[in-house]
């Protein structure tokens, strides 16, 4: 007896279809899409959780939202938008993604993500590891002190906190300063070698957002908002996102 071919498009409705359609391109047809893989191939988090950017793409067009809404594997892409890149079609999968990470009940999201963005979330600093700007402060001083008498060839060097008129405003990752303080001189020795004028901001100096990843709209904008009003009001004329 034959197998009854599966078809597209049919009476099953699908939300993630609809957002397969909206993210086309101009011109563009799903129904062009060959499965050629080059979203795949590249992707670190393909063959996690039994998944990858085709199989979920395809998936999402079979109208089989309560498959993919509930795989682990939304919380194991990174967002780096490699698929993105090769795609002839230019399919946003990563917002399909995130579509899929909004539709958990918060409280069932991934713990670890939900503390940092929580954490972050309780002062201005935005911290994931919740240091305050004063302890971000007095870290990247000491830090500097120690590199500017160790290497004398960098004694002149600085790493500015709040520098009004600065040309750039540089974010740092939170965890840095906690646990390994030694890996931001190197940033601090290029930017120093290369004449940039740059600062930190005491407000909004933590690079990271886990609120985004935790696919947290409102949170993910309050974090945003006083990183890029601690820029504004230092006068800076580029940002730029470290992570």
């Amino acid at each position: 007896m034959a197998e009854e071919a599966i078809k597209l498009g049919g009476k099953r409705e699908s939300i993630f279809l609809d957002k397969v359609k909206e993210l086309l391109p101009d011109g563009g047809n799903l129904n062009l899409c060959l499965t050629c893989g080059a979203c795949s191939s590249g992707c670190p988090a393909t063959g996690l959780a039994d998944m990858d950017p085709r199989k979920f793409l395809r998936m999402a067009a079979l109208g089989m939202d309560e498959e993919i809404t509930k795989s682990l594997w939304v919380w194991m892409c990174t967002g780096c938008q490699r698929c993105i890149y090769v795609c002839p079609m230019k399919i946003d999968i990563p917002q399909l993604v995130y579509n899929a990470r909004a539709s958990w009940p918060r409280e069932e999201r991934p713990k670890g993500i939900i503390g940092s963005c929580d954490m972050a979330l309780r002062n201005d600093s935005c911290s994931a590891m919740g240091t305050s700007e004063e302890d971000f402060k007095f870290v990247v001083e000491d830090v500097l002190e120690e590199y500017q008498e160790a290497q004398p060839e960098f004694k002149n060097m600085q790493a500015p906190i709040d520098k009004q008129g600065a040309e750039f405003f540089l974010n740092q990752n939170s965890r840095e300063p906690v646990t390994e303080p030694d890996e931001m001189p190197p940033l601090w020795k290029i930017l120093h070698l290369a004449g940039v004028d740059w600062t930190y901001g005491g407000k909004g100096w933590a690079a990271e957002n886990y609120c985004m990843f935790l696919a947290d709209n409102k949170a993910w904008e309050q974090i945003t908002r006083i990183t890029t009003k601690q820029a504004d009001d230092l006068g800076c004329k580029i940002f730029l996102n470290t992570e």
